[in-house]
C-alpha cells in the first residue's frame, strides 16, 4: 500500500472554493435558524455587559448564582424605568395626535388649493386619487400589521426567555473558556485566553460607550428641540439617540419624526430646517468628536465595511441584524488579526493606520482642553473662595 501523502497543499482556486461553499452554508444556517441565533447572541451581549456587575459582587462575597440573579435584575429593573419614561412621553404623544391631524387636513386643503391654481386639478379628482393611494396602502397594510404582530409576539417572547440564556451564559463561563481551550488544543492557552480577553474588552467597550454616547447625544437633540419648542421633545431627542444602535442611518430615521411634526405643529417651515439641522449637528458631532473619543480606537472599523455589514446584517436577521452588525464586525476582526491567514481580511476591515494616529492626536487634544477646562475652574474657584475670605475679614475686623 502506498504511504498517504502528508500536508498536501491544495491550489488556491480549491481552497477559496472550498471557503466560499463553507459560509454559504454557514449563512445558510444562520437565517434559517435567525430567530434562535439572534437570541443567542443577544444573550451573551447583554452576558457580556453584565459581567462586571457580577464579577464584582463574586469578589464581595456572594455566590456566583446569586450573583448573576442580583445583575440580571438590576438591569432589568434599570430596563423598565426606561420603558416607563418612554411610555409617559409616547403617552403625551398620543395626546397630541388629534391637533397633528387637524393641522395635517389642514396642509392638505391648502395643497389641494395650490394644485388646483397651478395645474387646474379639481378637489374631487385630487380626493379620488387620494382614495386609490390610500387603498393601495390599506391593503398592503394589512400584511404589514400581520407581520408586526407575529414579530412582536416572537420577540415578546424572546425577551422572556433571555434572562434564562443570560442567567447559564453567566454561570457557566469557566466552562465556555474550557471549551475553546479544548477546541484549538494545538494553539496555547495564553494566545487563547488573550484572543478572548480582546473581544470581552472589544464588546464591552462597544457597550459601555453607546449607552454613554446614548445619553449625550439624546440629551443633545433634546435640548435643541426644546428650544425650538418641538413638542415631546425628549422623546423625539432620546428616540433618535437609541436608533444609534443602527450605525450612521439610525439618527437619520429618528429624524424624520420630529421633522415632520415641526411641519404640522409649526407655521414656518423653517423650523422643520432647523430640527433637520440640529440633527445634522449632532450627527456630526457623534459621528467626529464623542463616539471616537469615548468608544476610542479599540472597534476600528472603517465605515465602509460597517455600512455594507449593516446591509448584510438586515438581509440576514432584519432588525436585529442591523443591531448586532456592527458588534460582530468588531468581534471578527479580532479574530481575524490574531490568525495569519486571515490578517489581510482583519486589515480590510479596520481603518488605515494614519486615522488612528489622527484618532489618538485629536483624543489627546480634548483631553488637554478638558484638562484647561479643569485648571480654570479651580483657579476660579480659588480666586472666589479667596474673595469671600477677605469679605469675611473685613467683617470681623
Amino acid at each position: 500500500m502506498p504511504p498517504v501523502p502528508q500536508n498536501i497543499q491544495l491550489p488556491y482556486i480549491a481552497r477559496l472554493a472550498f471557503g466560499l461553499i463553507c459560509v454559504t452554508i454557514i449563512v445558510y444556517w444562520m437565517h434559517v435558524l435567525g430567530s434562535i441565533v439572534t437570541l443567542l447572541l443577544f444573550s451573551i451581549l447583554f452576558s457580556i455587559a453584565m459581567y462586571p456587575l457580577t464579577d464584582w459582587l463574586e469578589r464581595k462575597g456572594l455566590g456566583r448564582m446569586l450573583a448573576i440573579t442580583i445583575s440580571i435584575l438590576t438591569f432589568s429593573l434599570v430596563a423598565a424605568g426606561v420603558c416607563m419614561v418612554l411610555g409617559y412621553q409616547v403617552r403625551d404623544f398620543s395626546e397630541m395626535l388629534p391637533q397633528l391631524i387637524n393641522k395635517v387636513n389642514a396642509s392638505l386643503s391648502k395643497v389641494q388649493l395650490w394644485a388646483y391654481e397651478r395645474f387646474k386639478i379639481p378637489p374631487s379628482r385630487q380626493l379620488n386619487e387620494l382614495q386609490k393611494y390610500w387603498q393601495n396602502i390599506a391593503e398592503g397594510g394589512g400584511s404589514v400589521v400581520g407581520t408586526a404582530v407575529s414579530t412582536t409576539t416572537t420577540m415578546l417572547g424572546n425577551i422572556s426567555i433571555l434572562p434564562v440564556y443570560i442567567f447559564f451564559l453567566l454561570y457557566y463561563r469557566d466552562m465556555f473558556k474550557q471549551f475553546f481551550c479544548k477546541v484549538f488544543a494545538s494553539t496555547k492557552k495564553a494566545k487563547i485566553h488573550e484572543v478572548l480577553g480582546k473581544i470581552y474588552e472589544v464588546v464591552h467597550s462597544y457597550l459601555s460607550g453607546l449607552l454613554i454616547v446614548t445619553l449625550i447625544v439624546g440629551t443633545l437633540n433634546s435640548v435643541g428641540l426644546l428650544i425650538l419648542g418641538i413638542p415631546s421633545a425628549i422623546f423625539f431627542g432620546f428616540l433618535a439617540a437609541i436608533l444609534l444602535i443602527i450605525p450612521y442611518i439610525g439618527i437619520l430615521i429618528g429624524s424624520i419624526l420630529p421633522i415632520v411634526v415641526a411641519l404640522v405643529t409649526k407655521d414656518s417651515p423653517m423650523y422643520a430646517v432647523g430640527v433637520a439641522g440640529i440633527f445634522f449637528f449632532v450627527q456630526m458631532l457623534e459621528g467626529n468628536i464623542i463616539t471616537p473619543y469615548i468608544v476610542g480606537s479599540k472597534i476600528s472599523v472603517n465605515p465602509l465595511a460597517a455600512i455594507v455589514m449593516l446591509f448584510l446584517g438586515g438581509a440576514l436577521w432584519g432588525i436585529a441584524g442591523l443591531a448586532l452588525a456592527l458588534p460582530l464586525t468588531a468581534i471578527l476582526k479580532v479574530v481575524f488579526d490574531e490568525v495569519e491567514a486571515l490578517k489581510p481580511y482583519g486589515y480590510l476591515l479596520g481603518e488605515p493606520e494614519t486615522t488612528n494616529k489622527q484618532r489618538a492626536i485629536q483624543s489627546k487634544k480634548v483631553q488637554k482642553i478638558e484638562q484647561n477646562v479643569v485648571e480654570s475652574i479651580a483657579e476660579t474657584t480659588k480666586e472666589v473662595k479667596s474673595l469671600f475670605g477677605r469679605k469675611k475679614a473685613t467683617k470681623s475686623a
